[in-house]
């Protein structure tokens, strides 16, 4: 079963480093036996996602700081310099919370050198190829997936939107099950495509991708997630 961090985990509740310390050791404890298990979703994105709120959250707390006004505490002549103080301290509250990311941010960097670790190695058995002739517009389409000794080809037909942002563009990309069908000699991947375009007739011409897996990984939580990646990454490449 998987366990949720909550995005206010940090605030919401007793705001104790004790307390959060317990909290997220034992959330991160449950995201290690995911990835013992190869189940790398949603867990690696969440990661990711508190990770940067974390540090967010810290440069932040850094700008809001450093833009107190100061006051003239000593004048050194010997160094020739003038040494201030700032106007406002942290507070107990405040002092707790930089105590919890302090501690947080490398136990999250930790689990994340782990996820990539383990993701790298999967990506590494994976293998993408195109079905057929390549279309020259390949935003929607179909992406057989082949899961390691599993004995079917499982078909999802695929389609990626582009979000332009004002310093990048992002490709998201949906899958939507079509079918499966049993690994022979009469369904290899071409025979499969001319399956599909007989009853499928709003895609006539579709690009259409295969990924095959070296290893047997669990479908939704490990090789749905990387195929999209990869397939993405494949296009864009």
């Amino acid at each position: 079963m998987e366990k949720i961090l909550s995005d206010n985990w940090l605030t919401e509740k007793h705001i104790d480093f004790e307390y959060k310390k317990y909290v997220l050791l034992a959330w991160l404890q449950h995201v290690s036996d995911r990835f013992e298990e190869t189940r790398l979703y949603p867990a690696l994105s969440e990661l990711v996602k508190h990770y940067r709120n974390l540090v967010s959250l810290r440069e932040q707390k850094k700008q809001l700081y450093g833009a107190f006004p100061e006051k003239l505490s000593q004048a050194d002549l010997q160094q020739f310099k003038l040494v201030y103080d700032k106007l406002t301290g942290d507070d107990q509250l405040m002092q707790e919370l930089e105590q919890i990311i302090q501690f947080s941010i490398p136990r999250f960097e930790q689990q994340l050198s782990e996820g990539k670790k383990i993701y790298d190695l999967l990506e590494s058995k994976l293998r993408i190829q195109p079905v057929g002739i390549v279309p020259l517009h390949t935003d929607a389409g179909y992406l057989f997936l082949a899961n390691g000794t599993q004995k079917e080809t499982t078909v999802f037909e695929y389609q990626i939107t582009i979000f332009d942002q004002p310093d990048e563009r992002y490709r998201a990309i949906s899958l939507q099950y079509v079918a499966a069908y049993e690994k022979t000699l009469r369904n290899a991947y071409e025979n499969i495509k001319q399956d599909l375009l007989r009853y499928n007739s709003h895609l006539p011409n579709p690009a259409t991708y295969v990924i095959e897996s070296g290893l047997t990984l669990p479908l939704e939580d490990t090789l749905l997630p990387m195929a999209k990646r990869y397939l993405v990454k494949y296009l864009s490449a």
